[in-house]
């Protein structure tokens, strides 16, 4: 049973799915959006939230862990001085992965669009379940 058992391994060492999840994390921040597998886009997804909450609260010492996963000082500058004033009313949530039509053409894997959410965008609430409008007809 795998019972609490969260991250994924795609079939790689610690050391590479590390790199991996690095290296898409700070091309995420570099490009904004990105376009990967769906697999790869949600655990990046957690990870870039993590980054993004460091980067709300600017301290030397959030710098520095940032600058442990990203490993370049234009993208930590980018990321303190433009990605987390964006999201500083925000709770969380920074991210989302939008799942693409298509599929990747040498192994047919499903795509999708891993982007930061604009900062102006709400979220929409969801529509009452049936249980919720049987309430408010009586």
């Amino acid at each position: 049973m795998r019972h609490r058992k969260k991250t994924l391994k795609f079939n790689r060492t610690s050391a590479h799915r590390k790199a991996l999840l690095h290296n898409l994390v700070a091309s995420l921040i570099r490009e904004e959006r990105i376009v990967t597998t769906v697999a790869r886009a949600k655990a990046a997804s957690s990870l870039a939230d993590r980054m993004v909450t460091l980067a709300k609260n600017d301290s030397v010492a959030a710098r520095r862990r940032a600058f442990r996963i990203l490993g370049d000082r234009n993208l930590v500058k980018k990321l303190f001085g433009e990605i987390g004033p964006r999201f500083t009313g925000r709770p969380g949530g920074y991210t989302r992965v939008l799942k693409m039509a298509s599929f990747r053409r040498g192994d047919g894997s499903a795509r999708a669009l891993l982007a930061f959410t604009e900062e102006g965008e709400k979220v929409k609430p969801s529509s009452p379940s049936k249980k919720e409008k049987k309430k408010a007809k009586t």
